[in-house]
């Protein structure tokens, strides 16, 4: 006897939309990520198909964001025809699967803006202060 489709496990589940993206994990201030494969219309903590990847966005003591693929398995997926999301497309360009996603250039960019406005503050800043700091000293 076969399960009728609103088990999920029938002729439905074959032929659902899927997506690779987050379900989160971790705790309060310390999230965690799976990288995994469910059906589209599913919440993050329904059950999911598979876990193909971790990330753990949270500097570690050397500044790296940890990330692990099972690349095969995410092959695999996306020529099955499950969509990405954002973040997820976001992190396999920058490890080389997928071209790199527009919004890393634009965060890019506006880091660099960030940078460059601060190198120019402190410029401004120590001019400043040695300016001042040699009108005591000729006094």
């Amino acid at each position: 006897m076969s399960l009728i489709p609103a088990s999920g496990t029938g002729k439905f589940w074959a032929h659902s939309a899927k997506i690779i993206r987050f379900a989160r994990h971790g705790c309060t201030n310390r999230p965690f990520y799976h990288i995994v494969v469910m059906e589209r219309r599913k919440g993050q903590h329904q059950p999911v198909i598979e876990q193909i990847g971790t990330y753990d966005p949270i500097p570690n003591e050397y500044n790296e964001k940890l990330v692990s693929f099972n690349f095969e398995r995410v092959r695999h997926w996306l020529g099955s025809g499950a969509h990405l999301s954002t973040p997820v497309a976001e992190l396999l360009g920058i490890a080389g699967l997928l071209p790199v996603h527009p919004r890393t250039y634009m965060s890019a960019w506006r880091s660099r803006q960030t940078a460059e406005k601060l190198a120019e503050l402190e410029a401004v800043s120590q001019k400043a202060g040695g300016s001042a700091q040699t009108a005591e000293t000729s006094s």
